[in-house]
C-alpha cells in the first residue's frame, strides 16, 4: 500500500490534528454527564499538587487511568474517544479536609477484559498513582455494573452451600488460627489442631506465613493436621475442618498443595490471596470450584493498602473484587479487636460480601448502590484480638453468617487450648439463644457470659483471665463526610 506523504502528521501544509499539551478538563471533565448502567463508575480521594485545580486533578484521574496521556497525539483521529474515554462527572468536597475532593469518574465497560480483576486493576489504579500532578490518591469505591459482573463465576460456594456441606446452621462458625504462628513442629502443630477442634471450635487454621519452611514443611503439616482433623470429627460427631494454607512461590506448588488436601479428605484449604496475587488466587478459586474444596482467603498485604485514608485503595474496593474473583471466606476485621476498621464501614463491608443489593449510604462509605447479580455470598470472618468477652458484640455486628476466630482467645487458656475452645463454645452458644429470646446482647451481654459461666468452669476462667483487655485506639481511617460541589 503507497501511503500520500500529505496524510502524515507533521508532512501536510496544515496540522492533523490539535497538536500540543492540553488541559485534561478540555477532554475528561463532563459535569452534564450522566453514567450508563453498564458503566463502571468510582470514587478517588484526590489531593491535587498546589496550584492545581480541583477539577483538572480529576480529570486527569479519569484521561490517566483511561485513554489519556500528557500531550495530545494524532492516533487520537484513529478512534472514537467520546466511546473509549473516562469522564469526571461530579467533584464533592471532603468536610474537614481542604486540600482533599472526591472524584466520580465513570469508565465505559468497553475498557475491561471480560472476568478479569487484574485487568480492572491495571487499568483503574495503574500508573495514575504515581502521576505527579497528585499529592496522594486513594479509590475509595467502585459500582461494578451487572453487565460486567456477570463475566465472573465469583466464590467457589458461598455461604449457604457451605453450610450444607458442614451441616452448621444458625449461629456463627468457631474457628482458631494456631498459635505460636511460626516454629512448631508438624506433630505439634497437629496436637494443637486437635486439642482446639475437640474442645468445640468448627475450624482451626494455618496463619498467612506458615507454608512451607525448614522447622514444618507443608506437606507433614498437612499429614498430621488432617489426623487431627479426623479424630477430632470422631470424637465430637461434627463435621470439622483446618485452613490448609497452600499459598506457594509458584503456581504449580499451589496445584500441588491443593491436590494433596484434597486427597487427605479436606473439606477447605487457604489462600493469601493478596500477597498471591489475583491471577493465580482467581486460578485457584476455579479449581476449588472444579474440586468441591471450600477457599478461605487471608488479607495479609491490605493494610500496606488500604490503611492510610488519602492514598491507596480502601478496603472496601478489595473486598468487592474478592468476592468477583471468588472466595468462600475472607478476613474483614472485628470493630472491637486488636485491627484497624471502623465500625460503620466495616459493617458495610459485612453487607458488601453478603448481601445481594446494598443501597448507597456515604455514612457507611458506600457511595453507589451495588447489586451483585446473584453472585455467590463471602462468609466474613473476625479475627484478630478478640476473647470470649467480645462475643456478645460480635455477634451483635457480625450476626450468625461469619467466622468468629479466636487464635490467642482459644490458646491462651490457663487449662489449655480444649478448654479455651470449650470457653468460646459454651459463651456463643449462650449468646445466640439469648439473641434468639430477644435479649439485647450490647446491654446485657455481660449478664449472659456471667450466667453461662456458672455451668462452665472453663468459661469462669476464660472471663476472668480477659476481663480487663481492650484494644481502644483512634481509627486511622474513619470516615468523612462529603458534600457535593460542581
Amino acid at each position: 500500500m503507497t501511503m500520500n506523504m500529505s496524510d502524515v502528521p507533521g508532512k501536510g501544509s496544515t496540522p492533523a490534528f490539535d497538536a500540543g499539551v492540553h488541559e485534561y478538563r478540555e477532554t475528561y471533565y463532563d459535569p452534564g454527564y450522566t453514567p450508563r448502567d453498564t458503566d463502571i463508575l468510582a470514587a478517588f480521594r484526590v489531593t491535587p499538587q498546589s496550584g492545581v485545580a480541583p477539577e483538572e486533578a480529576a480529570a486527569a484521574v479519569a484521561g490517566e487511568s483511561s485513554t489519556g496521556t500528557w500531550t495530545t497525539v494524532w492516533s487520537d483521529l484513529l478512534t472514537n474517544l467520546d466511546r473509549y474515554k473516562a469522564r469526571c462527572y461530579q467533584v464533592e468536597s471532603v468536610e474537614g479536609q481542604p486540600d482533599q475532593l472526591m472524584a466520580y469518574i465513570a469508565y465505559p465497560l468497553d475498557l475491561f477484559e471480560e472476568g478479569s480483576v487484574v485487568n480492572m486493576m491495571s487499568s483503574i489504579v495503574g500508573n495514575v498513582f504515581g502521576f505527579k500532578a497528585l499529592r496522594a490518591l486513594r479509590l475509595e469505591d467502585l459500582r461494578i455494573p451487572v453487565a460486567y459482573l456477570k463475566t465472573f463465576p465469583g466464590p467457589p460456594h458461598g455461604i449457604q452451600v457451605e453450610r450444607d456441606k458442614l451441616n452448621k446452621h444458625g449461629r456463627p462458625l468457631l474457628g482458631g488460627t494456631i498459635k505460636p504462628k511460626l516454629g512448631l513442629s508438624a506433630r505439634n502443630y497437629g496436637r494443637a489442631v486437635y486439642e482446639c477442634l475437640r474442645g468445640g471450635l468448627d475450624f482451626t487454621k494455618d496463619d498467612e506465613n506458615i507454608n512451607s519452611q525448614p522447622f514444618m514443611r507443608w506437606r507433614d503439616r498437612f499429614l498430621f493436621t488432617m489426623e487431627a482433623v479426623g479424630k477430632a470429627e470422631t470424637e465430637s460427631g461434627e463435621r470439622k475442618g483446618h485452613y490448609l494454607n497452600v499459598t506457594a512461590g509458584t503456581m504449580e506448588d499451589i496445584y500441588q498443595r491443593a491436590e494433596f488436601a484434597k486427597e487427605l479428605g479436606a473439606p477447605i484449604i487457604m489462600s493469601d490471596f493478596l500477597t498471591m496475587g489475583f491471577t493465580a488466587h482467581t486460578s485457584l478459586s476455579r479449581w476449588c470450584r472444579d474440586n468441591g474444596m471450600l477457599l478461605h482467603c487471608h488479607r495479609a498485604f491490605h493494610a500496606v493498602i488500604d490503611r492510610q485514608k488519602n492514598h491507596g485503595i480502601h478496603w472496601r474496593v478489595l473486598a468487592k473484587w474478592l468476592r468477583m474473583a471468588g472466595g468462600d471466606h475472607v478476613h474483614n476485621g472485628t470493630v472491637v479487636g486488636k485491627l484497624e476498621g471502623d465500625r460503620e464501614a466495616t459493617m458495610a463491608i459485612n453487607d458488601l460480601l453478603r448481601e445481594d443489593f446494598i443501597p448507597a449510604d456515604k455514612s457507611r462509605g458506600i457511595y453507589f448502590d451495588q447489586e451483585w447479580a446473584s453472585l455467590p455470598a463471602v462468609l466474613p470472618a473476625a479475627s484478630g484480638g478478640i476473647h470470649v468477652w467480645h462475643i456478645p458484640e460480635l455477634v451483635a455486628i457480625f450476626g450468625d453468617d461469619c467466622v468468629l476466630q479466636f487464635g490467642g482467645g482459644t490458646q491462651g487458656h490457663p487449662q489449655g487450648n480444649s478448654a479455651g475452645a470449650m470457653a468460646n463454645r459454651v459463651a456463643l452458644e449462650a449468646v445466640v439463644q439469648a439473641r434468639n429470646e430477644g435479649r439485647d446482647l450490647i446491654v446485657e451481654g455481660p449478664e449472659i457470659l456471667n450466667a453461662a459461666a456458672r455451668h462452665s468452669a472453663e468459661l469462669r476462667e476464660a472471663l476472668n483471665l480477659w476481663r480487663e483487655i481492650k484494644f481502644e485506639f483512634d481509627e486511622v481511617d474513619r470516615l468523612d463526610p462529603v458534600h457535593a460541589g460542581s
